[in-house]
């Protein structure tokens, strides 16, 4: 059995729709938000090797590089705050994040 190009987009959906049920059906928890948004973001990644795989051209890999590098910043940003913000006020749920003054 060969891995067509369906297989992989077929994971991508997958992956893609799990991250978007995570994100609505998960709004208290907000490591449990960042960890469905990096999900959405493996997802596309899987999508963009397939082409690039399939299509045989390597502008698809190098645009995962870029991606990747933007979601670690990210990650790394969004946990920093969410230490901040434990310290502050001792919990993490997002409905009582709303009032956040500067």
């Amino acid at each position: 059995m060969t891995l067509t190009l369906g297989h992989f987009l077929t994971l991508g959906a997958m992956l893609f729709a799990l991250s978007v049920i995570g994100i609505f059906l998960n709004r208290k928890n907000l490591i449990v938000l960042l960890m469905a948004i990096e999900l959405m973001l493996l997802a596309v990644n899987t999508n963009f090797i397939a082409f690039s795989h399939y299509l045989g051209d390597l502008n698809g890999q190098i645009f995962v590089f870029f991606i990747l590098t933007v979601a670690a910043a990210e990650s790394a940003i969004g946990l920093a705050i969410l230490v901040v913000l434990f310290r502050n006020k001792s919990n993490i749920n997002v409905d009582e994040l709303d009032s956040l003054k500067g």
